[in-house]
């Protein structure tokens, strides 16, 4: 660890939600670690609005638009605006990793190597960092955190305390269901969250949503942007409730703000893309499920499920009971690690 930088680039242009809070505890040890280091974040909105709060990071950088190249264009503007002394990327598409490697500059570029199929993403970020020689063994072991202002936090407590206070007959602490995600193949069918949904209202939960139906579930937590929805999900912890969701940024996000999870993975490997909370796998010997090339399963990008016409089998595999059964064990007990019953 002898080596200090004044200038640190991070590159994180895959365009999720989730992808940027699975490199926060990398983000987080660098500045740890090089703590006179200028820290800059490029990536993409609205992930951004996180690390803008994030007192860690001295400046967020995103693309200037939404065609093509606007990525390759967006390095090139921050290298001209400040050479760095150091540039981590998560990124390798469009000839990313060759602009960072001509600018002079100490590279990391190839974070996804040789991952094996059981080790989380973050954690595999952690290591190749480690292994680098810019972060320490104490790095190791760290979870993805947001850093939200007072005011996010404040703002958070009144809008739980407003829908808990509303729900009738409301006994049990709150639950707040992720029903929507960006691809089709990690949905989660319509029916099992109402039924779901049905079941925790009738024990007494406050059911709270997120997301973009036209008839949710639930009542809708309101709209904001992603500092604001950690803040409403740290409150919810607060109460001991519980965020329900599949492999989608919202679900990672509640986890980074301090609430139990129950997640739901169906077409990604639990084992490495988990959350961390209780992450329910749907047709664990899915053939067709490739742990560290999940683009190039037959069913990610148009969701066509080889082994199911009418949708995605492993997350119908996802019963009702199963996951009420996992998210009353979250709220009796949040530390407790909850296993599937056999069969």
């Amino acid at each position: 660890m002898a080596d200090r930088y004044a200038e640190i680039l991070v590159v994180d242009l895959l365009g999720g939600i989730g992808d940027l809070i699975m490199l926060l505890p990398a983000i987080h040890g660098l500045a740890r670690r090089h703590p006179t280091a200028r820290l800059r974040v490029l990536t993409h909105e609205p992930g951004a609005e996180l690390v803008r709060v994030d007192p860690a990071v001295a400046e967020v950088r995103t693309p200037r638009h939404g065609r093509p190249g606007a990525e390759r264009a967006a390095v090139v503007e921050a290298l001209a605006a400040r050479r760095p002394d150091l540039a981590v990327t998560t990124t390798r598409y469009d000839g990313i990793p060759d602009l960072l490697l001509d600018s002079g500059a100490r590279c990391v570029t190839d974070l996804w190597r040789r991952p094996p199929p059981d080790e989380p993403v973050g954690a595999r970020y952690l290591r190749l960092l480690h292994a680098e020689g810019l972060l320490t063994r104490a790095d190791l072991t760290a979870r993805p955190r947001v850093r939200l202002p007072a005011s996010a936090r404040a703002a958070g407590e009144g809008d739980v305390d407003r829908l808990v206070a509303a729900a009738r007959r409301a006994t049990a602490p709150p639950v707040v269901l992720v029903t929507a995600a960006g691809m089709a193949v990690k949905r989660w069918p319509d029916g099992s969250w109402r039924a779901l949904a049905g079941r925790l209202a009738a024990a007494g939960h406050p059911v709270l949503t997120v997301g973009a139906d036209d008839d949710p579930p639930g009542v809708p937590l309101p709209p904001g942007d992603l500092p604001t929805l950690a803040g409403q999900i740290a409150a919810v912890a607060r109460r001991g409730g519980v965020v329900v969701g599949p492999d989608t940024g919202p679900v990672r996000l509640a986890a980074a703000a301090g609430a139990t999870t129950v997640g739901l993975f169906g077409p990604t490997d639990a084992r490495r893309y988990g959350v961390g909370g209780l992450d329910l796998q749907g047709l664990p010997q899915c053939p067709h499920r490739r742990p560290t090339a999940i683009t190039e399963q037959p069913c990610w990008w148009e969701a066509r499920c080889p082994l199911d016409a009418t949708g995605p089998a492993c997350m119908a595999d996802l019963g009702v009971t199963l996951v009420t059964d996992a998210v009353r064990a979250a709220t009796r007990r949040p530390s407790l690690v909850w296993q599937v019953p056999a069969g």
